[in-house]
């Protein structure tokens, strides 16, 4: 039988990370429809297909899932201020891999930092180990992991759907405590 893992929210100084809902909807798909955020992302096609966030709000909400999604909320816990998303897709050998985008009005602010580092701090999935991966073109989210604790494993390459090509990647670890 497996256990339902229940999402926290969490809350930092100027925002809070709270399990994303289906309200998030139109804020997420403007944003997620910004080639500027889609090109910085593995997953997000542009153009953004109708349905492709609706899926994975519903993916996200589902309690068997593969993946925590969360909201950069700057609203509050009943909020709806999306600022950006950030989630732990879970690995195997007690391990996750962290992925994030800052919503452009946002850029700057160290959000992501906040955001990656709530998760850094609280492990909520208590994972051993924490992984990430970002584009030699985004140094500024390298920069969030090198902050946050993380160590530079290497390069590699990963196809991303926006650019329709691979593009070269820093790939990143961090050691969690539980």
């Amino acid at each position: 039988m497996q256990q339902i893992f229940r999402q926290p929210t969490l809350t930092t100084d100027r925002f809070v990370l709270r399990p994303v809902r289906r309200s998030d909807l139109t804020r997420i798909e403007y944003y997620a429809a910004d080639i500027r955020v889609a090109a910085s992302t593995v997953r997000i096609p542009h153009p953004l297909p109708p349905g492709v966030i609706e899926g994975f709000i519903e993916r996200a909400m589902k309690s068997e899932r593969e993946e925590d999604v969360w909201v950069m909320d700057g609203g509050g816990p009943n909020g709806s201020e999306v600022m950006g998303v950030i989630s732990l897709v879970r690995l195997d050998r007690n391990q996750c891999e962290v992925g994030y985008w800052v919503a452009p009005p946002f850029w700057g602010t160290h959000v992501a930092s906040d955001a990656v580092h709530a998760l850094v701090t609280r492990n909520p999935l208590g994972h051993d180990t924490m992984f990430a991966s970002v584009f030699h073109d985004n140094p500024a989210s390298a920069k969030v992991l090198i902050n946050a604790g993380f160590h530079y494993l290497g390069d590699a390459e990963t196809f991303c759907l926006a650019r329709d090509t691979t593009v070269p990647t820093w790939t990143y670890s961090r050691k969690l405590l539980r």
